[in-house]
């Protein structure tokens, strides 16, 4: 169900920390033109933790107006509450969402058994595909053997996970005991590794700006299957994905699309912009990795 780059939409703000739906549909835009295959609303680079509840459920609702039916949309259910992340899912059931992301509550460090029953409980309210989302450096926890068994068991609507632990046996053990579950790549700098074992998507920050760029590595590697070309792809995108893990990750993301003309506008506290060093170093490596990828890839 989940083929190609799905981008986790950043959500611009104005100066003043409101949300500028003008320039979110603006970046919609320009992300549909440039190739990606689906986008995600309410995910960790939209800042969705810094939001009000009411701020998501209708950032979702203009982000499905915007799109209409041209590429599928995404919408991140993140919550420390059971509750309120069957709220998420109920809502993006109303507005029309194609599917929804289903974390592991923060903070809460639920047993697997637990956390599993957590997931159970949104897709009961949902009805919709879910794409898992194990990402134990925020969350706390790993959906493990026991969780996926569980799940996978007991609902028909799991159909991916984005796995973003950044443990390359994550890899192995999802392509060789659950391939019922597509994987789909959450942690950047193991792309090539993802699509080598069979991933057919990516969630990428990055493709926010560089989504032409991301594009190319996934028809390399997914269609192509052509991993030489990927390789250089990927080698060329290293010191752009070496930077993100240096932190002000989604400050970053954000300044690489005001790079490309789009406002953004600044994170959400407790986040900081950054400095003028950052900034000239980051802009250096963006315009290096677009001269090199598109001289491989004859664009």
């Amino acid at each position: 169900m989940f083929e190609g780059i799905y981008t986790p939409v950043i959500t611009p703000h104005e100066a003043d920390g409101s949300i500028d739906k003008t320039a979110f549909a603006e970046l919609i835009e320009s992300l549909i033109d440039a190739g990606v295959h689906g986008l995600v609303v309410a995910g960790s680079t939209g800042e969705y933790y810094a939001q009000t509840p009411q701020e998501r459920i209708d950032l979702a609702a203009c982000a499905r107006q915007v799109i209409g039916t041209r590429v599928p949309l995404v919408v991140g259910t993140g919550a420390t509450r059971t509750e309120e992340s069957i709220e998420y899912a109920q809502a993006a059931r109303s507005i029309g969402a194609d599917a929804i992301l289903v974390g592991s509550p923060p903070y809460a460090l639920p047993l697997e058994s637990e956390n599993a029953d957590h997931a159970l409980a949104i897709d009961r309210a949902a009805g919709l595909p879910i794409m898992l989302y194990n990402y134990p450096g925020r969350m706390g926890v790993h959906m493990g053997r026991d969780y996926l068994s569980r799940v996978v068991s007991q609902s028909k609507n799991i159909k991916a996970i984005k796995e973003s632990s950044g443990d390359i046996n994550r890899i192995h053990l999802l392509a060789r005991e659950f391939p019922q579950i597509e994987m789909s790549c959450g942690w950047d700098d193991q792309a090539l590794e993802f699509f080598a074992w069979g991933a057919q998507s990516w969630v990428c920050a990055g493709s926010n700006f560089l989504a032409r760029e991301h594009v190319a590595l996934y028809q390399a590697c997914a269609l192509e299957n052509d991993f030489d070309k990927g390789r250089k792809i990927m080698g060329a995108m290293m010191p752009f994905m070496n930077f993100l893990d240096a932190g002000k990750f989604v400050q970053s993301i954000k300044y690489g699309c005001e790079l490309n003309g789009l406002a953004a506008g600044p994170a959400r506290a407790p986040l900081q912009a950054l400095d003028e060093a950052d900034k000239a170093r980051f802009k250096a490596i963006v315009a290096e990795l677009k001269r090199t990828i598109a001289a491989i890839t004859g664009a």
